[in-house]
């Protein structure tokens, strides 16, 4: 008597960064590769890094460039269609710009049955003339090459959906919003882990700390926050920037708020932002365009407020006064009317962090956005549990 062998519909994410990969879809890979076979293609030189995380997942190693380059963008889009062409993928699921328009465009082609495309945020949100239409025109082929798409937050979907970017009948937003939501035992306050850090960078114990985490860069207002900065009371403030200098902010940074004398820290990487979260007792955001903001509901599930843009996004990751505090993007006179807030009252610090806190175990527990995208895929694919 022959044996019948279950059918497991085939999976592949198409991503530019093995980082991206790391930093949002682990979770979610591990449970859908109980289901599926997955498949992850990814600019990486480390084809098993899935399996050292104990994930069931094939990963195909392609040098996708981050940014716009006309001779490697077409090599990688003839590969992908040749992956495509030779497996047998009931889906192909992209996440961020440039591997989404090369993965739809490629799984089109091959006439890939479920086309799906993740939007973190717009590139082209701060940007004007040519460039603006032009990449704004990149995200609209993606979303017409796609059969379904995802939108990290509910006000970043409606903006697209203004924009005429994206059809709402292809639309989807799981739970309250974020790709990945937050981790809850990995993102904990650590007393041990605030002294330590601390102690390391010469913080007194009493003093507040302000953190920016996240890339170096103009858009996400990190000169903006460093202007702001000067006025305040620096005996007893401090502020931490982590993450990757991907601008050469650094210099700028140091112009502009003084950092001789203004008490800042620029720790340019680390694996464990939950470690300066903890050490932390405000998150800052200032940024000029997110898709959701995920730091910003880390942080709360650590415990501390966050001050960040009255952006799309952002909106949804932070409730004005009622989680954190929110300004107009640019406006460093705003910025530092938030600051020196925070800074006066232990009393607001502490009520917004608890508030944030409990958001975020309610709303954004990564479980909860495991299991809409579990949920995704078994009624995309037909596949009952």
């Amino acid at each position: 008597m022959t044996r019948m062998v279950k059918y497991q519909p085939q999976i592949c994410f198409v991503l530019t960064a093995e980082f991206a990969v790391k930093a949002f879809l682990l979770n979610h890979l591990r449970a859908l590769s109980e289901f599926y076979k997955v498949t992850v293609i990814v600019n990486t030189n480390n084809p098993n890094f899935l399996n050292e995380q104990g994930i069931d997942a094939k990963v195909i190693p392609l040098a996708i460039a981050r940014d716009i380059s006309l001779v490697s963008d077409v090599n990688c889009l003839i590969k992908l269609i040749k992956i495509f062409y030779q497996q047998d993928f009931s889906a192909v699921h992209s996440v961020t710009p440039k591997a989404g328009l090369l993965a739809m465009l490629a799984s089109w082609l091959v006439r890939v049955p479920l086309r799906v495309h993740t939007f973190t945020g717009q590139v082209w949100i701060t940007k004007a003339g040519v460039e603006r239409v032009l990449l704004k025109q990149f995200d609209w082929l993606i979303a017409l090459f796609s059969t379904q798409i995802i939108v990290d937050s509910p006000s970043q979907c409606q903006f697209l959906i203004d924009e005429n970017v994206i059809p709402t009948e292809k639309s989807n937003v799981f739970a309250k919003g974020s790709i990945s939501g937050v981790d809850l035992v990995k993102f904990k306050f650590n007393q041990g882990m605030r002294s330590t850090i601390r102690q390391q960078l010469k913080i007194p114990s009493q003093a507040i700390v302000f953190l920016f985490v996240g890339r170096l860069t103009k858009d996400k207002g990190v000169l903006d926050l460093a202007q702001a900065w000067r006025g305040l009371s620096f005996n007893k403030a401090y502020l931490l920037f982590v993450g990757p200098d991907e601008q050469n902010m650094q210099i700028q940074i140091a112009r502009l708020a003084e950092t001789d004398k203004k008490n800042i820290h620029i720790i340019e990487y680390t694996n464990t932002p939950e470690d300066y979260m903890s050490a932390a007792d405000v998150l800052c955001l200032p940024s000029y365009r997110e898709g959701f903001g995920s730091v910003v509901i880390e942080a709360a599930a650590v415990g501390i407020p966050a001050i960040a843009s009255r952006i799309y996004g952002i909106t949804d990751a932070v409730i004005d006064n009622e989680t954190g505090l929110l300004h107009t993007s640019g406006d460093i006179d705003a910025i530092n009317h938030c600051l020196q807030n925070m800074l006066d009252s232990s009393t607001l610090r502490l009520k917004l962090g608890e508030q944030a806190q409990a958001r975020a175990m309610k709303d954004f527990d990564s479980k909860l956005i495991t299991h809409a995208w579990v949920n995704f895929y078994h009624k995309n694919l037909q596949l009952n549990d």
